[in-house]
């Protein structure tokens, strides 16, 4: 591959990175709009909370279409294509009535599933073996800046009056015109002809990803990392701050906000100190026992620890979460590697679409009903270090792939 071509799809990196804030800042923006929402479609917020958690279904399943046509087809339609159906759940999301805000949610998760896949299948076409975790923490880094945004600037926006309406519709826009400018810019490739059906097509890169024990394992680990983060941070945890701890909204918002932000460091030092040294497992498993330990200081000692210097802890901790997305292209063949990453976000947020609903019937539908909210606000914390326990768990069991495994 020439230089000129490398830097071309670095530049189509960049602009996919635009691709992934904008489907954070969307995936998170609804936490701090769910009263918002409930008043305009006359629900309650655990039935909300339902709609929200649909993206996650469509998510983890286009993650397997979105890896094997970057794997057939390059990048330049998949993920063009991709951002122009997130735009179109925006729309549709802003529509004041249940079905198109169920059906909004539905493509904006299915759209979402290109955009991590498809960056990463970019910086792998643009960055050299030994920066690709920098690359892809750096990535995660910018989504999770995005993510921060979607409450931390948002939050006040609509507490002080911007209509639901006008969000999403600005955001269609935004997805738009990024996806015309993907579109421009991706190099074309040419791929050699798949023989078979297109059910073979499909079916033929997850074989060889999925019966490989370390896919499972790596997507086991950020699944259960990913959950304290989506399903608490990004969807349940202003309304659990306000209502089990009686914290003011904009503290609430704040605390909820600095978790991602926390990921933008976490996201590309972590990646770097898994490059520098070679090897993955350390950093991964250190990181976990952080984000068990703050974790555990935000939910068991909110009054000891700051929450909010808990919080930002545990985000920057979370950063190892990304971490088994380059253990899984390092352990499966070249010509999977885009099939490897959709595979990893089918496990992972397969693993967020089940607890989510699990978290919600046990602890979101008693919000605000029981006579010992700290004691409910402590349960439901239990929830996700339990999941954080079991990953680190696995992580001591997964493979090491790193550059310096030999000598490890």
């Amino acid at each position: 591959m020439s230089k000129s071509t490398e830097r071309a799809f670095i530049l189509a990196w960049a602009l996919g990175c635009c691709f992934y804030f904008m489907e954070y800042v969307v995936r998170s923006s609804p936490a701090v709009m769910i009263s918002n929402l409930a008043a305009r479609l006359e629900a309650t917020p655990l039935v909300v909370s339902g709609i929200l958690g649909a993206y996650y279904y469509t998510y983890s399943v286009t993650s397997l279409i979105a890896g094997v046509a970057l794997d057939r087809a390059g990048a330049k339609y998949p993920v063009s294509i991709g951002i122009g159906i997130l735009a179109l759940g925006c729309l549709l999301f802003a529509l004041p009535s249940w079905l198109p805000e169920e059906t909004g949610r539905l493509c904006q998760g299915a759209g979402s599933a290109f955009a991590f896949t498809g960056c990463v299948y970019l910086a792998s076409h643009g960055f050299s073996a030994r920066t690709m975790a920098t690359a892809i923490g750096m990535t995660q880094c910018i989504g999770m800046l995005g993510g921060s945004a979607g409450q931390f600037v948002v939050g006040p926006l609509i507490h002080h009056g911007l209509s639901v309406w006008s969000f999403w519709i600005a955001c269609a826009i935004i997805c738009a015109g990024i996806g015309l400018g993907l579109l421009e810019i991706i190099p074309h490739e040419t791929k050699e002809p798949h023989p078979g059906s297109a059910l073979s097509s499909i079916l033929t890169p997850y074989k060889t990803v999925f019966s490989n024990p370390q896919s499972w394992l790596s997507g086991l680990i950020s699944g259960l990392l990913f959950a304290p983060t989506t399903i608490f941070a990004m969807t349940w945890g202003i309304a659990f701050f306000q209502q089990d701890l009686k914290f003011p909204y904009e503290k609430a918002v704040l605390i909820s906000s600095l978790v991602p932000l926390g990921w933008v460091i976490g996201c590309p030092l972590l990646g770097w100190i898994s490059d520098s040294t070679g090897l993955r497992k350390p950093t991964l498993s250190g990181g976990i026992a952080l984000m068990l330990a703050s974790f555990a200081a935000l939910i068991l000692a909110p009054d000891t620890i700051p929450p909010a210097v808990s919080a930002l802890i545990f985000g920057i901790a979370s950063g190892a979460a990304m971490i088994p997305y380059t253990i899984i292209k390092e352990a499966n063949p070249e010509p999977v590697k885009g099939s490897a990453t959709g595979g990893q976000n089918f496990v992972t947020f397969s693993v967020t679409a089940v607890l989510g609903p699990w978290f919600a019937g046990w602890y979101g539908k008693t919000l605000n009903t029981t006579s010992d909210p700290e004691g409910h606000f402590r349960s439901a914390g239990i929830f996700f270090l339990i999941a954080m326990a079991v990953a680190l768990a696995v992580s001591l069991a997964i493979r090491e792939t790193g550059h310096k495994k030999k000598v490890a």
